[in-house]
C-alpha cells in the first residue's frame, strides 16, 4: 500500500463518520482533563478526609478505652492510698512533729525536752536486694522509716497515759528503745524517758 492508496481509502471515508470520530476522540481527552484535573484532587481530597475520620474515630474509641482503665485503676489504688494516707506520716507532719507529741504530752502533765529527727531510712519492696543508698530508685521504696530520738520528762503514770494515747492514734509510730530513770531527790516522782521512735512516710514525701 502507498501514500495514494491511502488517500483514496481516507476520501472515501464519510465526512460525518471522521466529525463523529473527532468529536468521540475530543471527549475523551476532555474528560481525561477534567477528571485528572477536577474529580481525581476532589477523589484524593475526601478519602483523605474519610481516613483522617477513621483514623480521629479509632482514637477515640481508644481514649474511651484508656479512661475506663485509668478510672478502675483508681477506683482500685484508692482504698490503699486513703490507707497509707492514714497510717503513714507526710513531711508536713513529719516537721510538725514536735507540736503533734507536745499536745500528747501537755495533756499528761509531760514535758518533752528534745526530740531530734535523722535521716529517712528506705524500706524495700519485697523480693528486692538490698541496694546501696545512692542506687536506691523511688519505685524499689516500699516505705520510709524516721528514727526520732526523744527524751520526755514528767510523772511516770503521765508518762504511761502518754504512751497509751499515742498508740490509738491512726498515725503508725512506733517506741523502738526507751531508758526511764527516776529523778533523784524528787518528792513528786518524776521520770526521765529516752529513747527513739519511729514514723513511717510515703516513698514521694520523703524520695
Amino acid at each position: 500500500m502507498n501514500m495514494s492508496d491511502l488517500k483514496g481509502k481516507l476520501a472515501a471515508v464519510d465526512k460525518k463518520t471522521l466529525i463523529k470520530f473527532g468529536i468521540g476522540f475530543g471527549g475523551i481527552i476532555l474528560f481525561l482533563i477534567i477528571y485528572y484535573a477536577i474529580l481525581n484532587p476532589m477523589v484524593k481530597e475526601r478519602k483523605a478526609k474519610y481516613a483522617d475520620k477513621v483514623l480521629k474515630e479509632n482514637e477515640i474509641i481508644k481514649f474511651n478505652n484508656d479512661i475506663i482503665s485509668f478510672k478502675n485503676r483508681i477506683k482500685k489504688l484508692k482504698p490503699e492510698f486513703e490507707e497509707s494516707s492514714t497510717l503513714f506520716h507526710s513531711k508536713a507532719e513529719v516537721e510538725d512533729l514536735y507540736q503533734s507529741l507536745s499536745k500528747y504530752a501537755a495533756v499528761n502533765g509531760l514535758v518533752i525536752s528534745k526530740i531530734e529527727k535523722k535521716k529517712p531510712k528506705a524500706v524495700l519492696k519485697p523480693g528486692i536486694a538490698a541496694q546501696s543508698e545512692n542506687q536506691i530508685q523511688k519505685e524499689m521504696v516500699s516505705y520510709y522509716k524516721i528514727p526520732v530520738d526523744y527524751e520526755i520528762k514528767g510523772n511516770f503514770l503521765g508518762f504511761i497515759k502518754f504512751k497509751r494515747a499515742i498508740s490509738r492514734s491512726q498515725k503508725m509510730l512506733n517506741f523502738d528503745k526507751e531508758t526511764i530513770s527516776v529523778v533523784q531527790n524528787d518528792s513528786t516522782g518524776a521520770i526521765i524517758a529516752r529513747g527513739e521512735l519511729t514514723i513511717v512516710g510515703l516513698p514521694n514525701e520523703f524520695f
